[in-house]
């Protein structure tokens, strides 16, 4: 190579990794409510659309367990860009976003957190008048719910068939009140509803219709 090149390749792989670095970013919600189902969830949603979700609780009301449940799934770029730009005007939480007001129910310990090459923050709240933590929350707490629904059909495919018609008559009305996100992730169980001859056909056309409401979107 010669003494020409030399530098300017230098340059060049000096640029490529300070670009990849200002590209890995991570905000992670954290929300713990004892008396809720799941008690316990963790999202985590990185700059390049990768995922991950982690809860734990009882799966049903009647059930004693505690079942952990955990899935790495892939975002659309619609939710990555929504997070990140909420991210960006609540200043990467880098200050306390908690109301503090007193004689608020409690709706559990919630945490969001930013990372990225030049900047973190943190912020634990229970509620936060703040406009853009408040949509960032029902956004993800609208992702958890899908993926727990996703969690519920899989068990109950397996288990108890006859509990997928409730379940997924609750997710189209839930869905019709815009109630629900990335119902993408979830799109392999309900295809395996919707092929299963096992399941009711009812459920397996409600399974088929949510599925078409998702590429209809």
């Amino acid at each position: 190579m010669s003494r020409f090149l030399q530098p300017v390749c230098l340059v060049i792989a000096l640029s490529i990794v300070a670009f990849s670095q200002a590209e890995k970013a991570t905000i992670t919600f954290t929300l713990d409510f004892p008396t809720s189902e799941p008690e316990h969830y963790s999202i985590e949603i990185r700059s390049d659309g990768s995922s991950h979700y982690e809860s734990s609780g009882r799966l049903s009301s009647d059930s004693e367990a505690i079942d952990n449940f955990e899935l790495s799934f892939p975002v659309s770029a619609e939710m990555r860009q929504k997070v990140f730009a909420l991210a960006a005007k609540a200043d990467y939480f880098q200050k306390d976003m908690d109301s503090h007001r007193k004689g608020l129910a409690s709706t559990g310990k919630k945490t969001l957190r930013f990372k990225d090459a030049q900047r973190s923050g943190e912020t634990t709240y229970n509620y936060s008048s703040n406009q853009s933590v408040q949509a960032l929350t029902s956004l993800l707490q609208s992702l958890s719910a899908t993926l727990e629904f996703g969690h519920r059909l899989q068990y109950e495919r397996q288990y108890q068939k006859l509990a997928l018609e409730e379940e997924l008559k609750t997710m189209e009305k839930m869905v019709k009140d815009n109630e629900l996100s990335e119902m993408g992730a979830i799109q392999p169980i309900l295809q395996q509803i919707s092929d299963d001859p096992s399941v009711v056909n009812v459920s397996r056309a409600r399974a088929q219709r949510l599925m078409e409401r998702v590429a209809a979107r």
